[in-house]
């Protein structure tokens, strides 16, 4: 008997879930059966997103988190248990980035994206992978970048954490396999938010862009969540280790 796409019964944690990618991959997690945990550090945009998915008809928690600090990492795990009793589903999205030069870029600058982008990432899916340990299994997808591949003038640390973050998604899959948890990874490529709007705003700057992507268009929020949710679905029981690149065929 062929699987299906379901989510029903799961339940999903995604940080930076208010806006951009998050918020769309929230609410495509629940449009296929999950309960879903939105977290960031803006509470009126998750309240809203949180509103979007009871409205289709699944629950919902809003939890202000920064991810950079262990304390709200160990709130938002809490919180996820006491009110759903299990975490199946966990969507590492938040992000941060500054466009620099690297001899532009100060050390306080590195710091605060590699403290959002990889260090987070690896102490926020370590709490939940001691949850998933107790479960027998679990899904952890990180959203990465094409920049993980591909040197981008003016985003040099931004591309080196998130080509870090692809190489932590190979050492928790290897490490959690035994446990049933699969870690994979998809990297969008540019895509119509707010954090890459430096881009696509300028005309001329995204009319190259998107000369160099076969698709001929530039991504859309939603276009990130078909990915994630195959990942999370037990369609991709098999598939670990692995980075999907959502780009229209391009490494732009």
């Amino acid at each position: 008997m062929s699987k299906e796409i379901s989510l029903d019964g799961k339940v999903a944690i995604v940080t930076g879930g208010g806006k951009g990618i998050g918020r769309a991959i929230a609410l495509g997690l629940a449009n296929a059966g999950a309960d879903v945990v939105v977290c960031s550090r803006s509470l009126p945009a998750l309240e809203s997103v949180s509103e979007e998915i009871r409205k289709l008809g699944k629950d919902s928690i809003a939890v202000v988190t920064d991810v950079t600090k262990q304390e709200d990492i160990e709130k938002v795990v809490t919180e996820t248990k006491e009110k759903f009793g299990r975490i199946d589903i966990l969507v590492n999205n938040a992000a941060t980035s500054y466009m620099r030069p690297l001899m532009d870029l100060r050390e306080e600058g590195w710091d605060t994206i590699f403290d959002t982008n990889l260090k987070a990432v690896f102490l926020l899916s370590r709490e939940v992978a001691k949850v998933m340990m107790e479960q027998k299994g679990g899904r952890i997808i990180n959203i990465t970048t094409v920049g993980a591949e591909k040197a981008e003038f003016g985003m040099g640390a931004y591309s080196i954490s998130k080509a870090g973050l692809k190489m932590l998604t190979k050492c928790m899959a290897l490490e959690w396999a035994p446990h049933n948890i699969n870690v994979n990874a998809v990297g969008p490529g540019l895509t119509r938010t707010e954090f890459s709007k430096p881009l696509w705003s300028n005309p001329e700057l995204s009319k190259k862009i998107t000369s160099t992507i076969p698709l001929g268009r530039i991504a859309e929020p939603e276009d990130i969540v078909g990915a994630v949710v195959f990942l999370a679905s037990d369609v991709s029981s098999y598939i670990t280790s692995q980075s999907i690149y959502v780009n229209g065929g391009s490494w732009s």
